[in-house]
């Protein structure tokens, strides 16, 4: 069974902040690489496309964790909870509207093969 957890961070910039929100979300990289758990860590920003024209905030996160446990540990970490405090719930922040979902692969009923 996996345990593997897919989150979609995603951020809507205040007007002419969105340089500037991007730069502090690369930051938080480094640091969540180095946590036990991390997959995948990587703030990406919107490209345009003729073959992807459905809507999107400009920027967003991409990770994967190997579990939930790893996940809400990362979410708790005081660098985290500090940038939302600072960047997303601040009047003064950087982000407009935030949008953060996880997910997993596996279907609702899997029938999961027992080991052992």
């Amino acid at each position: 069974m996996s345990s593997l957890v897919y989150c979609t961070a995603q951020f809507k910039p205040k007007p002419g902040k969105e340089r500037e929100l991007f730069r502090v979300l690369q930051s938080l990289e480094p640091n969540a690489h180095r946590e036990d758990g991390c997959v995948q860590y990587t703030v990406t920003r919107h490209i345009s496309s003729p073959f992807a024209e459905g809507t999107s905030f400009p920027i967003v996160f991409q990770e994967i964790w190997s579990d939930m446990e790893s996940f809400e540990a990362h979410c708790q970490r005081k660098e985290i909870v500090d940038f939302f405090e600072r960047y997303c719930q601040a009047d003064d922040g950087l982000a407009e509207d935030w949008n953060v979902c996880v997910y997993t692969d596996e279907p609702e009923e899997f029938d999961a093969p027992q080991l052992g």
